[in-house]
């Protein structure tokens, strides 16, 4: 783990982070779209096709595979870029959406929306990935809140979209999937235009034995969950097999981790007590948000007979609550920096929402249905963005992609497990209910058996059988809920044990910081910076302050375990340029809020040693008297970190300006810029005619030379980083001439056209006069030159200059031949 992936990372502004962010909300909303339109238009579809035994499939199929693909995403993106592999899932998840517009039975649509989920896997993660890297953690709880509210907005959207669809005569079903694909379209091309991230060289070797043994693990799980209870009993031959299938390739896939020179979750991840903790809340905060949004909208038609546009528009609360809560808790920790209170109250409103639903009966009330779906939305608002942001914040850079990604299988793993395992409890209990319902009305079920068809065939049935199957399905949809409250009271534990890491600021915020902390000599910016804090390469750097002078060991700092405990260390290498070690350099580790936690100094090899109070977020400054300072910002976990540091040397211009005949020139400007065009230092010569200046970078720079009788040069000068550069400049002596423009009657004559050509015929020079008449050329060398004026019948006069530095003038008198 280094710090040059931040140092390479960009800094982009306001205005083009919500250019990028406009992009990935437009594709994460097509993807969200795709997953919940499915919900209201579902009962119609199975009524349509047949098959309400496979009705849990066509949900979970999508979430199956975008669970199972998600982590491979991560890691394809850090091999060949994020926006290829991000356009990639946008198109799969166009094609697969056609090919479920035009499925023909079942099997078809099954295999479709797996597609689907597919790509929207790569949506959904790759998205949060970008987002981390162009938007430092402290700043990306306002940006992930925007995501939270694309993501409640597709909530509602979805249904009241398939609702609308299904409703439509002329439309079907089957345009609930072909509506996605304009909007993926342009989701498509605006990425292509907005997002310009930088090429990083990365690893190029893919973990093909861990994607086999995480994603079979994975499937073989899925598949118990969604068959079982229903193609097969649960005590048979086919369940033992799945499980132990799954369980070995999940024992599999932590050998072939660790094994892995590149792995696509590194073990190290699993460490990480954040990662751990986070992805066990997101796992619990997926189950309980995927149920819920699959199984109400079967509640909401089936037993209160809405139209599925009706049972969209239920879901309006929870998406409100979920908008609010979620942009509002972005806000709030990107101000404040405590993001630990929004996943524990989310859990407590997530647990609370499952238990409001498990009392829903078949005359609850609107008002009821709706205050319990608002919230379940504001317990998903608080939680969903806010475990992504934690986790990130808590792993190094380098391992941003597995951290998003790993995060996001886990909620997906949830999401699947929770729409497969509440499909068996509800088709399970349904049975059962209904049975004994029968049993105790003393009914006989119709001809058409006990199964459930579409919402009309439901309440077309005969009473008294319609009322019971109302009866027993409204109270296997109470099962289901119930089961989900110990599973948030589980993802509730798990986040109130999340210990609170201070969120990583910005580069750039650093590196103003330092600027206006004070200026550099010969008013140059500080470590060769300009007033932007941008290196002569155009990338911000970390910002470096000097740190306190060397102690030789360590100090505690305030806040330290009392008796000099500690909890983890970082060590390393001080080295040059060159790469040879830099002795007696102050090295200072100050925690995110500028507390000094440790200090120490490099020894004659180079190496040094400090104590860290523990795992966690933090910088490090170090400072050599002939160097540039630099500081990193390091994560740290329970073992020892290593990190060497590279100081760049302080280096230094002077020179003498000289004249044509090698005479030093007194009071001549000198003046040294970046590459950029900003200006580092100036100074002005004396009778020596001589320049210095200090503490200039390693780098390009030009430097001008003006002096009064002497054309202005330009020249560029390459600064070594140790030791003084030098470079003398020869000033040419200029010459100038100006003069008057005078008409007929000798009065000054404005507007006139004056040019000026050298002895070979070249335009030197070309002005209008003013109302004075007066014209002017400077920075001319000694020659033959030819005045043209004209205005009247032109006039040419040949001049010849002197070169020396003086000022010659001439007058031109214009006027008609017979004037």
């Amino acid at each position: 783990m280094t710090a040059a992936h931040d140092q390479a990372r960009p800094v982009y502004t306001h205005r083009q982070i919500l250019e990028i962010l406009a992009g990935l909300m437009m594709a994460m909303l097509t993807a969200m779209i795709s997953t919940s339109v499915v919900g209201t238009a579902l009962p119609t579809i199975v009524g349509d096709l047949g098959g309400q035994d496979q009705l849990a499939w066509v949900a979970s199929a999508s979430l199956l595979t975008m669970t199972a693909s998600t982590p491979l995403w991560g890691k394809l993106s850090d091999i060949f870029g994020r926006k290829l592999m991000f356009q990639s899932a946008l198109l799969i998840f166009v094609l697969a959406s056609v090919g479920a517009g035009m499925s023909q039975n079942m099997a078809e649509l099954i295999t479709a929306r797996a597609f689907q989920g597919l790509g929207v896997g790569g949506l959904s993660a790759l998205a949060q990935v970008i987002l981390g890297d162009v938007v430092p953690p402290r700043e990306r709880g306002r940006y992930a809140g925007y995501m939270g509210a694309v993501f409640g907005v597709a909530t509602v959207a979805g249904p009241l979209l398939g609702g609308f669809i299904v409703d439509t005569d002329g439309l079907g079903w089957r345009w609930c999937f072909y509506v996605c694909i304009p909007l993926a379209v342009v989701a498509f091309l605006v990425i292509q235009k907005v997002l310009k991230l930088p090429r990083v060289r990365r690893d190029t070797r893919l973990d093909v034995f861990g994607a086999f043994t995480i994603t079979g693990s994975a499937t073989a799980l899925m598949v118990l969950l969604s068959l079982g209870g229903k193609e097969f009993d649960w005590n048979s031959t086919w369940t033992y097999a799945l499980g132990v299938a799954s369980a070995v390739l999940l024992v599999a896939s932590l050998f072939a981790e660790r094994l892995a020179s590149e792995p696509i979750l590194p073990p190290r991840l699993f460490r990480n007590r954040t990662f751990v903790l986070a992805s066990i809340g997101s796992l619990c905060v997926g189950i309980a948000m995927f149920g819920g949004m699959i199984y109400l909208p079967q509640y909401l038609q089936i037993v209160k007979g809405m139209s599925p546009t009706a049972s969209g528009l239920m879901t309006l609360p929870l998406v409100i609550g979920m908008f609010i809560t979620s942009t509002g808790s972005g806000q709030i920790v990107t101000r404040t920096g405590h993001w630990k209170i929004f996943p524990v109250l989310g859990l407590l409103f997530v647990g609370g929402s499952m238990f409001m639903l498990s009392q829903l009966h078949t005359d609850s009330s609107k008002l009821v249905i709706g205050a319990d779906v608002a919230v379940l939305g504001v317990g998903l608002g608080l939680t969903l963005q806010i475990l992504i942001l934690a986790a990130q914040n808590a792993s190094a850079p380098a391992d941003l992609a597995a951290t998003t990604s790993g995060v996001s299988f886990f909620r997906n793993l949830g999401g699947a497990m929770g729409v497969a395992a509440f499909g068996a409890i509800l088709s399970n209990r349904f049975t059962a209910e209904l049975k004994d319902a029968l049993a105790s009305a003393h009914v006989r079920p119709p001809a058409g058996g006990t199964a459930l068809g579409s919402p009309d065939q439901v309440h077309s049935l005969p009473e008294p059988f319609k009322g019971l199957v109302l009866e027993s399905f409204t109270r296997a949809l109470e099962s289901v809920f119930t089961v989900g409250i110990p599973i948030a009271v589980l993802g509730f534990l798990a986040v109130v044990l999340l210990k609170e890491l201070p969120l990583r600021g910005s580069a750039a915020k650093h590196a103003k910081a330092e600027h206006t902390g004070g200026g550099a000599p010969n008013g140059g910016a500080p470590n060769g910076l300009g007033p932007s804090g941008v290196a002569p390469n155009g990338v911000v750097r970390n910002a470096a302050v000097p740190g306190p002078a060397a102690s030789g060991s360590p100090v505690p700092a305030p806040g330290e375990p009392p008796g000099g405990e500690t909890h983890g260390e970082i060590r390393g290498v001080v080295r040059g340029v060159d790469g040879s070690p830099v002795a007696g350099a102050a090295l200072t580790l100050i925690d995110v809020a500028g507390h000094q936690l440790a200090r120490t100094g490099s020894d004659t090899g180079g190496a040094y040693s400090m104590r860290t109070p523990g795992p966690g977020t933090y910088v490090l400054i170090a400072a050599a008297g002939d160097h540039e300072p630099e500081a990193v910002t390091l994560v740290t976990g329970d073992r020892p970190l290593e990190h060497d540091l590279r100081l760049a040397g302080n280096g230094g211009l002077a020179g003498t300006v000289r004249g044509g005949d090698g005479v030093p020139v007194d009071g001549a400007m000198v003046v040294v810029t970046d590459v950029r065009g900003e200006v580092v230092g100036r100074a002005r010569t004396e009778g020596d005619g001589g320049f210095t200046f200090t503490d200039v970078a390693a780098g390009t720079y030009t430097l001008a030379v003006s002096a009064a009788g002497h054309r202005p040069a330009a020249v560029l000068v390459q600064v070594a980083g140790q030791g003084q550069t030098r470079h003398d400049v020869d000033l040419l002596p200029g010459a100038s001439v100006r003069g008057t423009v005078r008409g007929p009657a000798g009065e000054p004559l404005g507007d006139a056209r004056v040019t000026l050509v050298d002895g070979a015929g070249n335009v030197v020079a070309m002005m209008i006069t003013g109302s004075d008449g007066e014209y002017a050329f400077a920075d001319l060398t000694g020659g033959r030159y030819t005045v043209i004026a004209s205005g009247y019948p032109p006039v040419a006069t040949t001049l010849s200059l002197s070169g020396g530095g003086g000022q010659d003038r001439y007058d031109v008198r214009l006027g008609h031949p017979d004037d």
